[in-house]
């Protein structure tokens, strides 16, 4: 029997050797798999076994082995085989520190070759730079970096298959790589494969919530492809068909493109080719019969357009081919974004609002108004054209009396939803726009009012870039003239006067807070308090008058509007300048228009008449002047809870503690109200008497 036992254990040692043999044979083919994953997950699974192996010969090496039989006819190959296979994990054990030296020498290899292959893609030899990231993977073949890279260069020699394939590759490697997401998305959209394509940048957003504007941005790219692609095949079947219609379009761009001929003869076919745009199939086979080659092919209609001094034909010419382009981009984007590519329209466009034939500048507003009035549009203009001096250019219709003011002032509001349209308005700010803006200011009656309004408005929205908001407010004469805007609205009470001075006093508020809200009591920025010294007592003077007709009464019919603006402006004025607050005292001693502006319906006035009430607290004697008003009533209604607005309550219940510590006979009128309960639990609120 025990030799029975013997024999079973005999065995088991053998099926236990053979089963490591089968081990170490999966692990050597795993070492030499293709696939980096495999190839990875087989090294840890290696220094995994070898760490389980010291651990078990230390715990062996304590251990007394005891056995009263020992087989003698143990096969001898058996054994040979185990000691085989120690001795290759023994190898294998010394070869992991080596392949760890060897993958930090390939890591360097490779990332070298990868910077000559980037230094090569930014120089458009693309041939080299795909074998350079080849020969970076042939040293590491697991570095995302040289699949994803390799397959931007396959975008770039429109082998997109191979894009798709690397970043495949890029993915096994990194499971969250947007990079290989963006560039496979690119690949599919080039082969037409637009549902892929968006599950691919949906996968981006999934990955990265906060990549919202590039995945928009990628799905508005797909979404245009797609549309012009089934636009093409729509108007390729109308030709087919024989439609006269298509094939018109094609036989006047094949006579436009007849050379030498009189340039009557090119405005006559613009024209006509301008009537025959009905709709989007007229406007596709325009580009795909190249149309828009009309300027880089033909001299005579390239020299007329370009001409600097355009003679009668020439411009006739240029407003015929303005139309053109209306016609054929209005709701076409793909069309848009073509002919902004064309370098001489490019080179034009800025030229042709500057022209001084009103026709030319009239139509050239239009084509730009079908770019700015969308986001796509917009991108397209500040993409593709230098917006530096458009902010210049455009404000100088403010000058016109036509149509083109309101024309300019609508683009231009549009292009300030762009930041980098106002980060490129910053370059001539101070030396071009300020001093053009200053102009209008001051000539205000002899410019286009309602055009002016808008322009103010459209200054004050650029106030919300930090940088363009500083310049402006640095410059003296843009105050200057601001005030004198004001002056002039007193004497000319028309509507369109009164929009500029609704405009330029938000100006003003915009030039000193980043929003419009409730003012509090802590001081704004330093560079706005400094500044402000110089214009906060005049400014003050003009809101006062503002706020109260020549009888002391509060402006009405409009005048809520005047009153908010006014107030706000008043607030700031006297936040931070004691000579403001002792004027507003010394004009108005017993607060008559403080006083009204408090009963207004308004909650931002109220707030507002509050806050600028506790400021001028501050003066002595101004709390005495209010001891035989209802100012103590008022207040305690509004921080009592009647309104609804938490910044009013605060401002009501800081002014009400400035009254009473100002005067303490307020207090005897605080307690007949019962009052003080209140004003204790406003108390939280009053950090500053």
């Amino acid at each position: 029997m025990l030799v029975e036992a013997d024999q079973e254990e005999e065995e088991e040692d053998f099926q236990r050797f053979l089963r490591r043999v089968d081990d170490v044979a999966n692990l050597v083919q795993g070492l030499n798999s293709a696939d980096p994953a495999v190839k990875e997950r087989t090294i840890a699974e290696a220094e995994k076994r070898l760490h389980d192996q010291e651990t078990s010969r230390e715990e062996e090496s304590k251990t007394t082995v005891n056995r009263t039989v020992i087989n003698t006819r143990a096969s001898d190959a058996a054994n040979a085989k185990a000691v085989n296979a120690d001795g290759f994990l023994a190898i294998l054990e010394k070869d992991a520190k080596e392949r760890a030296k060897q993958r930090k020498r390939n890591e360097h290899l490779a990332n070298a070759l990868k910077e000559k292959g980037n230094d090569a893609f930014r120089k458009g030899d693309y041939v080299v730079a795909i074998q350079r990231y080849t020969e970076g993977l042939e040293k590491l073949k697991d570095k995302q970096e040289l699949y994803t890279n390799r397959a931007q260069a396959y975008l770039k020699m429109h082998e997109c298959e191979k894009a798709i394939t690397d970043c495949e590759w890029a993915l096994k490697c990194s499971e969250k790589c947007i990079k290989a997401y963006f560039l496979m998305g690119k690949a599919h959209l080039a082969l037409r494969h637009y549902s892929e394509s968006r599950q691919c940048y949906e996968k981006i957003l999934q990955i990265d919530p906060q990549q919202e504007t590039l995945f928009k941005d990628c799905m508005n790219e797909v979404n245009l492809e797609e549309k012009r692609m089934k636009d093409e095949e729509r108007a390729m079947k109308e030709v087919q068909s024989g439609k006269l219609a298509a094939l018109s379009i094609k036989e006047m761009l094949q006579k436009l493109d007849r050379p030498d001929q009189n340039i009557l003869y090119y405005t006559g076919g613009i024209r006509l080719l301008t009537g025959a745009m009905k709709d989007c199939t007229e406007q596709t086979l325009f580009r795909t019969n190249n149309g828009f080659s009309i300027l880089k092919d033909n001299e005579i209609v390239r020299r007329g357009f370009c001409a600097e001094r355009k003679n009668a034909a020439e411009v006739d010419l240029s407003v015929s081919l303005l139309f053109l382009w209306q016609a054929v981009c209005t709701g076409n984007e793909e069309n848009q974004h073509l002919l902004l590519t064309q370098p001489d329209v490019n080179a034009q466009l800025p030229k042709l609002l500057s022209s001084e034939v009103s026709e030319i500048q009239k139509e050239t507003l239009a084509l730009i108004s079908l770019y700015s009035e969308n986001e796509n549009g917009r991108r397209l203009l500040v993409r593709h054209q230098d917006l530096t001096k458009w902010l210049q250019i455009l404000m100088t219709f403010v000058k016109s009396t036509d149509a083109r003011a309101s024309s300019a002032m609508n683009i231009l509001s549009d292009l300030t939803k762009e930041e980098r349209f106002k980060t490129q308005c910053r370059a001539m700010l101070s030396t071009g726009v300020l001093p053009l803006f200053t102009q209008l200011l001051t000539s205000a009656k002899l410019v286009n009012q309602a055009a002016l309004a808008h322009c103010i408005g459209i200054m004050g929205n650029l106030c919300a870039d930090v940088v363009i908001r500083m310049q402006m407010a640095e410059c003296k004469e843009c105050w200057q003239a601001c005030l004198k805007l004001v002056d002039e609205c007193f004497d000319v009470s028309t509507p369109k006067y009164q929009e500029c001075l609704f405009a330029v006093l938000g100006l003003m508020m915009n030039l000193l807070l980043e929003s419009n809200v409730i003012i509090q009591q802590s001081p704004g920025p330093e560079f706005f308090t400094l500044l402000f010294q110089y214009f906060a007592v005049d400014i003050s003077g003009r809101c006062m008058s503002l706020l109260r007709d020549k009888d002391g009464r509060i402006v009405t019919a409009g005048g809520q509007i005047t009153s908010n603006y006014g107030i706000k402006t008043l607030s700031i004025c006297t936040r931070n300048n004691r000579q403001a607050q002792e004027d507003l005292v010394k004009s108005d001693k017993r607060f008559t228009v403080l006083l009204k502006l408090l009963d207004s319906e308004n909650e931002m006035i109220v707030g507002n008449a509050a806050f600028c009430l506790g400021q001028c607290l501050a003066v002595p004697g101004a709390a005495t002047s209010l001891l035989n008003s209802n100012v103590v009533m008022i207040l305690l209604k509004h921080a009592g809870g009647d309104a609804t607005r938490t910044s009013v309550q605060e401002n009501a219940a800081i002014a009400l503690g400035k009254l009473c510590v100002a005067e303490s006979r307020h207090v005897f009128q605080l307690r007949k109200l019962n009052g003080l309960a209140i004003l204790n639990s406003s108390m939280k609120y009053i950090h500053s008497i």
